[in-house]
């Protein structure tokens, strides 16, 4: 680096660590003539600095916003306290997408020094924000390689362990990595599967660049809120059955769209479709997505049968019973 690129550099540090400097204030400060000064502020103003100038006895120079971000030089102590923040601005959804904090944080930790780099895992790990409750650990590293190829339309490689253990490689086409819940997920196009894959980014491992790009594909904010949604409810539930319905597998899936991921033909004219809950009243639920006119039956396990019945019974006969008077 050239001894007018470092001066510059240092006279850009002062201007950031001081809202007003004079002209001689700067030049004692690092050792050269005011003439020098302002040759240097004309140079980073060239950069798209914004730097103010006054003249007069009072007069000097400030640094102000500009119509763009310029880089900015950071101490140690600012680049921690940055990457911290970043990182609970994307597990509390404080800017408009988790993507835009990833992409900052991974952009910043990639050029922290190794020991800054645990200085901030060590105070993330004893930080946790007022309502957020802890899900399972997540590599900050592997969710911004995931950010980054989102945001550059790059394809990836990865390990995916499944919920029963199963290890296989994935190549996909990334488009959104977002929280839900306590868990991460990534929304991409699976390039095996030739169709939309959700996955857990804790069950993540060894992410590679393939360097190969690709136009993405339409997503509405809609439908990447239902596959989220839909990947979260194939975590086990307390409460778990099977709904077998007088419908063929094909028209089922058109019916359900994303939510008839896990369904299977149990012959040619009937379909298995698993639901569950936090309890009956979350499966019960999900039956009611069967569509009208079709018939079906249910495994549903007591005790939460009998409560279900019982409560079915009580909606019929409130139903075949006069209404209440209308409201005064």
């Amino acid at each position: 680096m050239s001894d007018t690129t470092t001066r510059a550099l240092a006279l850009l540090n002062l201007l950031q660590t001081h809202r007003h400097w004079t002209g001689d204030d700067l030049a004692l400060r690092l050792d050269v003539t005011v003439r020098t000064v302002r040759r240097d502020i004309d140079r980073l103003r060239d950069l798209g600095y914004r730097i103010e100038s006054t003249s007069g006895t009072t007069g000097g120079y400030r640094l102000a916003p500009g119509g763009a971000v310029p880089p900015l030089l950071l101490t140690d102590d600012e680049a921690v306290a940055i990457a911290i923040g970043l990182r609970i601005a994307a597990s509390e959804r404080l800017l408009s997408g988790s993507e835009t904090a990833l992409t900052a944080l991974a952009k910043l930790e990639q050029v922290l020094p190794a020991p800054l780099r645990r200085r901030v895992n060590a105070l993330a790990e004893s930080v946790q924000p007022t309502g957020i409750r802890p899900g399972t650990p997540v590599s900050t590293e592997v969710l911004g390689e995931l950010a980054l190829a989102c945001r550059d339309h790059e394809r990836v490689r990865f390990r995916y362990t499944s919920a029963d253990g199963t290890a296989t490689t994935r190549r996909v086409e990334p488009h959104v990595v977002a929280p839900a819940d306590r868990h991460w997920y990534l929304l991409c196009w699976d390039l095996g599967r030739d169709d939309w894959r959700t996955f857990r980014v804790d069950r993540l491992a060894d992410v590679e660049h393939t360097r190969v790009l690709f136009p993405p594909r339409r997503l509405t904010a809609e439908e990447v809120e239902e596959f989220i949604l839909v990947a979260q409810s194939w975590s086990r539930q307390p409460v778990e059955a099977d709904v077998v319905m007088d419908l063929p597998l094909d028209e089922m899936r058109a019916h359900f769209g994303q939510w008839g991921q896990g369904a299977t033909a149990e012959d040619e004219l009937r379909t298995r479709w698993p639901v569950g809950g936090r309890d009956w009243r979350e499966t019960m639920y999900g039956m009611t997505y069967v569509p009208a006119g079709v018939a079906f039956t249910t495994d549903l396990a007591e005790p939460g049968r009998s409560e279900l019945r019982e409560v079915l019974e009580r909606m019929l006969r409130a139903l075949d019973d006069p209404a209440p008077a209308p409201r005064p």
